[in-house]
């Protein structure tokens, strides 16, 4: 479904843009992942919009038939939701998403942003009724949060640049075939127009 309006008080959900994540071999350029979702922040920051910075600090519990994995493929270990300690600074969030103390900040140890925290509860307090979501990774994090965001009843949307995946597959179907079943997909450009004229209407 294309990018078609925000509701007035539409929150931005950045997920897992992490120190620890960074070396990741990611399908697009991860630069250029954070550069998009700094410059969302920035925008619905400048609209007095809630900002929501998750990180993530552990795994599901359960048992899964894909053995955890103990290091990315450059060799680098990548802590504890894949097996193994944490390295310090693993969980650190990016400088570049300047966080600010206006900023709902939440750690989640499940793959979606809701499951484990009481980043809902936040939102609503502010009277969240939409959230927009980018970050790592695609079919994991990102996806996970946008079903659990669905099922509490949000409208979502996907900023679709501003996000990637270690697996070019994986990114691919998400965007092509989950994505656009659970709310609206566009670039991080035309959400910010969007932000910015919706906010606009909304405060004259």
């Amino acid at each position: 479904m294309a990018l078609t309006t925000l509701d007035p008080v539409t929150a931005l959900i950045v997920i897992d843009l992490q120190s620890g994540l960074m070396g990741w071999p990611f399908a697009h350029p991860i630069g250029d992942i954070v550069a998009r979702a700094a410059a969302l922040g920035a925008a619905f920051r400048r609209r007095g919009l809630p900002v929501a910075l998750v990180n993530v600090d552990g795994s599901s519990p359960g048992r899964t038939e894909q053995a955890p994995r103990h290091g990315n493929p450059n060799g680098n270990p990548i802590g504890n939701p894949f097996g193994g300690p944490l390295p310090d600074g693993w969980t650190d969030l990016i400088p570049e998403l300047d966080r600010r103390p206006s900023d709902i900040v939440v750690t989640k140890r499940t793959r979606g942003a809701f499951a484990s925290t009481d980043l809902e509860s936040l939102l609503r307090a502010r009277g969240v009724t939409q959230v927009v979501i980018a970050g790592v990774a695609t079919a994991g994090g990102v996806e996970s949060t946008a079903r659990q965001a669905y099922e509490a009843g949000f409208n979502v949307t996907l900023a679709i640049d501003a996000m990637t995946d270690a697996r070019p597959h994986a990114h691919a179907y998400s965007v092509e075939h989950v994505f656009p079943r659970l709310g609206e997909t566009g670039s991080t450009q035309a959400i910010i127009d969007l932000v910015e004229r919706t906010n606009a209407h909304e405060l004259a």
